[in-house]
């Protein structure tokens, strides 16, 4: 947490299986810092992939992937709207196509699955947000928004996840700790 009370968020938590028995990590890592930190799952199951997904996934576009569409809550306020995604092949008929809460979080899952993730790359850029976005984030009308595509790739190089967040930039700040060698 910043003076300003801006958020400051890092990625190593939502790439690391945690296990059944303990807390997802948005809401494990809000409460770190004295905060509750809540998800909504507006949206699960197969869809068509964009082209966007298509090309993280190595899928083609328009062929089926499986989507959990979320929106995150800090405080009771939404934070941040996530549009995860995954290979059919990986997610097709597993509770990351369903709507209900997944004990441990969807990486956890993943592993279970056989599919772990040990690159990821994100890329990051700033805009305006569309009139749907301001309006789910409650954002004000001069408010630009980061978004944040992740693709987590296996020890083979596959793609098993893409993520698409959109976040007000105002409110956030990104922190990454990288160790090298």
């Amino acid at each position: 947490m910043t003076s300003s009370g801006d958020w400051v968020s890092t990625s190593m938590p939502y790439l690391t299986p945690t296990g059944r028995d303990r807390p997802e990590a948005w809401g494990a890592e809000a409460a770190a810092a004295g905060r509750k930190g809540t998800q909504r799952i507006v949206q699960a199951g197969e869809v068509p992939a964009p082209g966007e997904v298509a090309e993280l996934l190595g899928v083609a576009e328009g062929g089926p992937v499986v989507v959990r569409r979320r929106i995150i809550e800090l405080d009771g306020e939404p934070n941040e709207l996530t549009d995860t995604y995954y290979p059919v092949e990986i997610a097709g008929g597993t509770p990351l196509s369903a709507t209900a809460k997944i004990r441990g979080g969807a990486v956890t899952l993943l592993a279970e699955l056989g599919h772990s993730g040990v690159t990821v790359r994100e890329d990051i850029t700033a805009r305006m947000p569309s009139e749907e976005e301001r309006a789910a984030l409650r954002a004000g009308p001069d408010e630009p928004v980061l978004r944040l595509a992740r693709v987590t790739l296996d020890a083979e190089g596959r793609a098993i996840q893409a993520d698409l967040m959109v976040m007000p930039a105002t409110r956030q700040r990104l922190r990454y700790e990288i160790r090298i060698g």
